[in-house]
């Protein structure tokens, strides 16, 4: 990690300082379609991406471009309305700066969600997806956003990813999902570049090498946070299914993604709201 790129880190977390008073402990990254949640925050310092030097800037539809900093059941949570991607033309030091903020202002906790294609026959459009355990295509071959020279203060040169998704966490997303009466999935997420949807033959692989849902996101942040030491939560919401042997006809289209997204929210706030109160009372997993 460069020398300038740790300055623009540093700026970016003075920046959000200088916007708000609250001290965040947990932070929330919203995929496509899933900016609603942000609107249940109490009390928010809302803050638009623009005002803060060199944070980068979503292009893509249904990504709001703000962080919306205050109260959500008991617990001081950071939300970051939208991300930016690998495929829009990013760096992955670039995508994961947000992470690197998110530790310069002490959060802990990291809740990350995304919308994701379901490889596994059995998910349906509308399901949660529990992440389990990720595939990082685009870092086995390369574009690992811990790629350079370590920053021995942001974390280790070679951090364990034995459990990337904490283990107590998720026991508490099950155990929510059973009480609001709707099935969480569980499966693995594989990370692929985008923007193109895969074909078949790439979706027969993905489903091959264990793969159970498919999506352009959220991997480089994961890394990212297991580096700075947080624990990680990672849901998906199924927005479409990616099948290998498409009838013909099918297409895919990111309006489908949205809509079903919109599907999918009080679910998804009914869990993370279940989730937040209990965060403070697990081990790391």
């Amino acid at each position: 990690m460069s020398e300038v790129f740790v300055s623009h880190i540093a700026e970016a977390a003075t920046a959000v300082r200088q916007l708000t008073p609250y001290l965040p402990t947990i932070g929330l990254v919203l995929g496509s379609g899933l900016n609603a949640l942000a609107n249940s925050i109490q009390n928010p310092d809302i803050i638009p991406y623009e005002q803060i030097p060199h944070w980068p800037v979503s292009t893509v539809p249904g990504h709001g471009g703000r962080l919306v900093i205050g109260q959500l059941e008991g617990q001081t949570v950071l939300v970051q309305q939208g991300r930016a991607h690998f495929y829009e033309g990013y760096s992955m030091p670039q995508i994961t700066l947000p992470i690197r903020v998110m530790q310069q202002l002490g959060v802990q906790t990291l809740i990350v969600t995304n919308a994701a294609g379901g490889i596994n026959a059995s998910f349906q459009p509308g399901d949660l997806m529990l992440i389990t355990d990720h595939i990082n295509f685009l870092g086995i071959a390369g574009h690992n956003p811990l790629r350079g020279p370590n920053e021995d203060s942001f974390g280790p040169r070679f951090p364990d990813m034995t459990r990337p998704y904490d283990l107590h966490l998720r026991q508490i997303a099950l155990e929510v999902a059973q009480a609001h009466h709707f099935t969480l999935q569980q499966g693995v997420y594989g990370y692929v570049a985008g923007p193109s949807f895969e074909t078949p033959a790439e979706l027969r692989f993905l489903r091959t090498v264990g793969v159970d849902a498919v999506g352009m996101s959220t991997v480089p942040e994961v890394v990212v946070a297991r580096h700075a030491g947080m624990r990680v939560l990672g849901i998906s919401s199924i927005t479409n299914k990616a099948n290998p042997d498409p009838q013909p006809g099918t297409t895919v289209t990111h309006d489908e993604v949205l809509e079903t997204g919109k599907q999918i929210v009080p679910n998804l706030m009914a869990l993370i709201r279940g989730i937040l109160p209990r965060v403070l009372e697990t081990t790391s997993g």
